[in-house]
């Protein structure tokens, strides 16, 4: 029992701090399909548009499976709250560090 509680303290603290901010700059719906990726930018008219990964190249500018036709803009240094979803199965969604 002095264990759960050791270990549940941090996390409680942890869940805390990581809370979802207050007042985000702009939502965005990201919804994970079979083979591409739908956003929604809610904040606004209602902008909605797909996403589908490119073909690979000999093009070193691209990003190796990870470059899209539509990207995805988002303000740089503001809070942004992401809303990831699937219509089929679990996906994972990540922005390539440069």
């Amino acid at each position: 029992a002095i264990t759960l509680i050791f270990i549940a303290l941090p996390s409680l603290r942890l869940l805390y701090l990581l809370d979802e901010l207050n007042n985000p700059l702009i939502t965005i719906k990201s919804i994970g399909h079979q083979w591409y990726w739908s956003y929604e930018y809610s904040d606004f008219k209602n902008i909605e548009f797909d996403s589908y990964m490119i073909q690979e190249t000999n093009n070193s500018n691209n990003f190796r499976l990870l470059d899209v036709d539509n990207r995805i803009i988002i303000p740089m240094n503001n809070n942004i709250r992401m809303l990831v979803t699937a219509t089929d199965v679990i996906h994972s969604w990540t922005v390539p560090s440069i």
